[in-house]
């Protein structure tokens, strides 16, 4: 009898409650609550399921202790399976991917029947160059309690493009990858929450009377020019900027599936099977990242905090951009449209439809606003390429 209670007792000691209920365990406790948190809000709320749910559930997990399943190999035994999934994420496979996915699922045509709106796209990388300065000032003023090397800052500015698979591809190829977690888990969070970023920025720099302009219908956009388009891109953009064509390149191979007209089968495997593939275990190692040890730190605070201040600075120039072509174009563009020109898409375009819907019902800009947002994703890309020229 003794055998068997002292069996139990040690089992007990070896189970994951006796870990969670030591001191030890705390950390893990406030991880499986936020798990809890991301859940609800992908579930509940709808935020971007398709990421959060895998993430949040990675993070869930990862944080049940003992499990072993982030285990590093060693000469006696393998490495975890989320330690395998992560091998992608840390070695720019799945950021790239998503990237061909992206393009094929693409429709550049609102771009091209407007080409103006390009520059809003640039207009709403403003805050990534304004997140890469506060980033570079947190030294100082943290009087040396946490600091950012300055490629470190480059990885912290890029979340302002709203774009998850760039900031992933950017802190690992500047060799940060002691943030990589907290870069992602900022970057995929801000784009889930783009309805509820977004709108109280685009109605602070608007007035009612700017929601309410009305943009007459895009011109039709011919084969030719679809087709044409992702070549030239690619030739345009690799020759000025050599270190964005693994990102922009893939991305305008995936469009050129999409448009060329012979590869429908290629084009609707990037979309579908490829991608949601991809999506899976990108979100899974987003979420693996998420170790209480390694993630509940103030570094990781502050990098979430200087994200949101990324993102919002975007969608304030985006907006502001706007606004001075509203002006230069005899107000007939509306200036809601570049708080589009994150790269988050089509969650960004879709939220301007919605706050001018809620005020003008008969009032559609969902195709405007796909100019710039479209233009976005290059956008981040460019951004991204500039940064890897100047830092690495």
């Amino acid at each position: 009898m003794d055998m068997y209670l002292t069996a139990i007792s040690e089992l007990l000691e070896q189970s994951g409650f006796a870990y969670l209920l030591s001191p030890a365990g705390t950390g893990n406790i406030i991880m499986i609550l936020v798990s809890f948190v991301l859940l609800y809000l992908a579930i509940g709320k709808g935020f971007e399921p398709l990421l959060l749910v895998p993430i949040a559930f990675a993070c869930l997990i990862v944080n049940l202790p003992l499990s072993g399943i982030m285990d590093q190999a060693t000469a006696e035994s393998s490495a975890g399976f989320l330690r395998y999934v992560s091998f992608g994420a840390e070695h720019e496979i799945y950021p790239v991917i998503i990237f061909l996915g992206i393009g094929a699922m693409t429709d550049f045509g609102p771009l091209l029947a407007n080409p103006i709106t390009f520059l809003l796209g640039a207009a709403a990388q403003f805050g990534v160059f304004v997140a890469f300065i506060a980033a570079n000032w947190v030294g100082a003023l943290t009087d040396g309690l946490v600091s950012f090397n300055i490629q470190q800052a480059a990885s912290i500015a890029i979340i302002g493009g709203a774009d998850g698979p760039t900031s992933i591809y950017l802190t690992v190829k500047l060799g940060q990858k002691e943030i990589l977690g907290a870069i992602a888990v900022a970057a995929y969070s801000y784009m889930s929450l783009v309805p509820l970023i977004q709108p109280p920025v685009i109605r602070l720099m608007t007035s009612k009377k700017d929601r309410g302009i009305v943009m007459g219908q895009l011109r039709p956009v011919s084969k030719r020019e679809k087709i044409l388009f992702p070549i030239v891109c690619t030739i345009v953009a690799g020759l000025i900027l050599p270190a964005c064509v693994p990102l922009v390149g893939v991305l305008m191979f995936g469009n050129l599936l999409r448009e060329c007209g012979v590869t429908d089968r290629l084009s609707l495997t990037a979309q579908n099977e490829l991608l949601n593939i991809v999506t899976i275990f990108l979100g899974l190692s987003v979420g693996a990242t998420m170790e209480a040890g390694a993630f509940l730190q103030l570094r990781t605070l502050i990098i979430i905090v200087l994200g949101l201040v990324a993102f919002a600075f975007s969608t304030a120039g985006g907006v502001l951009f706007g606004q001075v072509m509203k002006i230069l174009s005899g107000g007939k563009i509306n200036p809601m449209i570049g708080a589009a020109g994150v790269s988050a898409v089509p969650m960004a375009a879709r939220v301007v439809q919605r706050v001018v819907q809620s005020e003008y019902p008969g009032h559609f800009l969902l195709m405007h606003a796909m100019g710039p947002n479209v233009a976005g994703v290059i956008g981040t890309a460019v951004a991204a390429g500039v940064m890897l020229t100047l830092l690495k």
